[in-house]
């Protein structure tokens, strides 16, 4: 079968309060495909693969079609995929798949989200719709409360501290200082932040504060898609999806400490529960990890031939809207032993000169979480990294987060609280 790369792609830059609609947003997005990609013509679109979270937040149904028609796209197969917070990822893995089937041969991906139409307790309440609205959402859950109960479980399982979460938080806000098309940088410009600047914001959520949560954005992002043929008629350089995997878990958390499907599944990470706390009937994922994650990125490494991710991958991005996500995720993702997150930021081995960089990008909660764009644009972000563009597009002060050399990387979105979502590894030859 063919291989499938992405090809091209576009950004709006994410903010709050974006004043234009969302099919300008995308527009935008889709200007820069078309201004960077000069031998594309919109009718050479086979498809649209599109991605929005909320219709709530949009106000609107059905607002692919309006996308369809502003982009002249109408005659176009049109499909919208929605999975939480995994609706972008998912959509990129959709169009893979539609891709690699040899169905179509090239298809656009865009994404967007407009966030705050409604204030933002509003906000919350539809977002939290995507929980269990039978049980967890009826007694108030919002999902920093969700996440931070993970969190505070996963502290007590294995030990990292506020401290820990907070140098994440200050790693991935000074990679996107350089981001031009970061919420950071439109709200709070380009000085770096501290240690200090973490302790000293808002509590939100113990452990949780300002700096450690991903803000309500708006925005847009677009990828172009194609088979190997097809690529080679628009770039020299395309960046190859070269393994692909999806996973599922309960929607309810505390599902997890009884969930048969589990059972025996990773008796590796199930010998590491702690001795000293009774071990719950399915130790692993239990509460505080995502172990739908380990599914999906044992199945892409599988695909893509990966046999040691931190040796292998040159950087990783990864959907964390929480900071203390982003090191459960290194666990499930292999990047070290359940329970040794914390060890990779206290050694510096995900900072932007580490042996592993993460959130490069600065990732959710710096360049903005606008859902249904949000892995889109980090996908792009991981496009021109490997293209090694990414001081020709932000700037030549991005060339402290641009990885020379760079040859093979790893996206990962989940929507919920892990409960479903895909990793996919890219690479160029």
């Amino acid at each position: 079968m063919t291989r499938v790369g992405i090809i091209g792609g576009g950004i709006s830059r994410f903010d709050i309060h974006r004043r234009e609609v969302a099919e300008e947003l995308v527009a935008q997005a889709y200007k820069q495909l078309l201004d960077s990609t000069p031998e594309l013509e919109t009718k050479d679109i086979e498809a649209v693969m599109m991605s929005y979270f909320s219709d709530h937040l949009n106000q609107q149904l059905c607002m692919g079609w309006i996308i369809q028609d502003y982009l002249g796209l109408s005659t176009k197969p049109g499909y919208r995929v929605e999975a939480g917070g995994s609706t972008p990822m998912d959509a990129i893995i959709n169009a893979y798949f539609l891709i690699k089937s040899g169905y179509f041969d090239l298809i656009l991906v865009p994404g967007w989200e407009k966030m705050s139409e409604v204030d933002t307790a509003k906000t919350n309440e539809f977002i939290a719709a995507a929980s269990d609205t039978d049980w967890d959402f009826t007694v108030g859950g919002y999902y920093n409360g969700y996440y931070a109960a993970l969190q505070v479980r996963h502290m007590q399982l294995y030990g990292e501290t506020e401290e820990d979460l907070h140098r994440i938080a200050v790693k991935d806000h000074n990679n996107a200082v350089v981001n031009p098309f970061s919420q950071w940088v439109s709200q709070h410009g380009t000085s770096e932040i501290t240690l200090d600047d973490v302790w000293d914001s808002r509590l939100i959520c113990w452990p949780y504060r300002s700096l450690n949560i991903a803000n309500i954005s708006e925005g847009a992002a677009v990828l172009l898609m194609a088979s190997e043929e097809v690529a080679k008629r628009y770039t020299d350089s395309p960046v190859w999806i070269d393994g692909v995997g999806l996973g599922t878990d309960s929607m309810r958390p505390g599902d997890r400490l009884a969930n048969w499907a589990w059972k025996g599944l990773y008796p590796k990470d199930e010998a590491l529960y702690p001795s000293n706390f009774p071990v719950p009937k399915t130790p692993y994922p239990e509460m505080s990890n995502f172990g739908a994650m380990r599914v999906a990125a044992d199945s892409a490494y599988k695909d893509a031939g990966i046999k040691d991710p931190v040796r292998e991958l040159d950087f990783a991005e990864v959907f964390a809207p929480y900071n203390g996500v982003e090191l459960t995720l290194w666990e499930d993702m292999r990047f070290c032993e359940r329970g040794e997150g914390k060890t990779l930021i206290r050694e510096g081995v995900v900072e932007r000169h580490g042996e592993l960089p993460t959130q490069l990008s600065g990732a959710l909660t710096a360049q903005g979480h606008p859902v249904g764009a949000t892995s889109i644009a980090i996908a792009l972000h991981i496009f021109w990294q490997l293209r090694e563009e990414i001081p020709k597009i932000y700037g030549k002060k991005a060339s402290a987060i641009q990885q020379s050399g760079a040859e093979k990387a790893l996206i990962q979105g989940h929507g919920g609280t892990g409960c479903q979502g895909g990793v996919a590894i890219l690479g160029r030859d």
